[in-house]
């Protein structure tokens, strides 16, 4: 389906304070990857101070949030902040946007925010994203979704998508969420990359996937899940070119803890002509 060269990103790990944080990001950039992307928060912290930080200990990096929960911000307040970090990185900040997380709710409350309803989430980034669209000169635009309503508004507006798939996503499964999303987005399709964030690399026990996904890495690499590559890089990297042969996909994620197996199946990519 494309040939378009990979791109691989990190979604950061937790850093107690900045200087761990800083590390992070000159870690990231000395592996190779392309991006280095900040949940929201992380851990109790504001993404786009953390982004400022790291986009002044890098050079080539970008930074990106992975993704933004819409309903903590006022857009005006965010749409000046996005455009700060544009500015300033000289173009290097993508932002990433989503309707919220488990615990999004508590959060928001916290803030002072009202949490909408999941269709008055949709409507309301759809109102953020034509407030941030106004000027020609912005970052990159990137939504995760999954759900048929997200993945319309991707359709429409995205220039990066990321699939938010399940844990036990088999490759039948995603097929389906593929094949929806290309039907939405019609002429558009060519414009967009497509994107997958990865929940593992081998097969060695996690308790935190274990905990958040309920199934360990071991019982998702046996059933086929698209969400763990193999440890071996050749094997990893023929997975990964299958895929972007059937799906499109060239751009993807994983979380920091894998980011040294990661840079090798990385590295193994580009060698391959990736």
């Amino acid at each position: 389906m494309t040939t378009t060269p990979f791109r691989f990103g990190i979604v950061a790990g937790y850093a107690p304070d900045l200087a761990t944080w800083t590390a992070q990001a000159r870690r990231t950039e000395d592996l190779g990857f392309d991006t280095l992307l900040a949940t929201d928060p992380v851990g109790t912290a504001d993404p786009f101070v953390l982004l400022g930080a790291a986009a002044a200990v890098t050079r080539r990096l970008r930074l990106g949030t992975f993704v933004l929960a819409d309903p903590f911000r006022d857009a005006k307040a965010l749409d000046w902040q996005v455009r700060t970090l544009h500015e300033q990185t000289g173009g290097r900040f993508e932002l990433g946007l989503g309707v919220g997380r488990p615990g999004a709710e508590a959060l928001a409350k916290e803030l002072g925010r009202e949490f909408p309803s999941p269709g008055e989430r949709i409507t309301r980034m759809g109102e953020t994203i034509a407030l941030f669209k106004r000027s020609i000169d912005r970052p990159r635009l990137v939504l995760a979704g999954g759900g048929p309503k997200m993945l319309a508004l991707a359709a429409q507006e995205a220039d990066t998508v990321t699939f938010t798939w399940q844990p036990k996503t088999t490759e039948a499964e995603a097929q389906s969420i593929v094949d929806r999303f290309r039907t939405l987005a019609g002429a558009r399709l060519p414009e967009i990359e497509l994107g997958l964030n990865l929940m593992a690399v081998g097969v060695e026990p996690s308790p935190g996937i274990a905990r958040w996904a309920g199934v360990d890495v071991s019982e998702l690499a046996a059933a086929g899940a698209v969400t763990v590559l193999p440890a071996n890089p050749g094997q990893a990297v023929e997975k990964l070119r299958h895929w972007r042969e059937r799906w499109g996909i060239s751009y993807v994620t994983i979380n920091s803890g894998y980011a040294e197996p990661f840079a090798e199946i990385a590295a193994e990519a580009r060698a391959a002509g990736g």
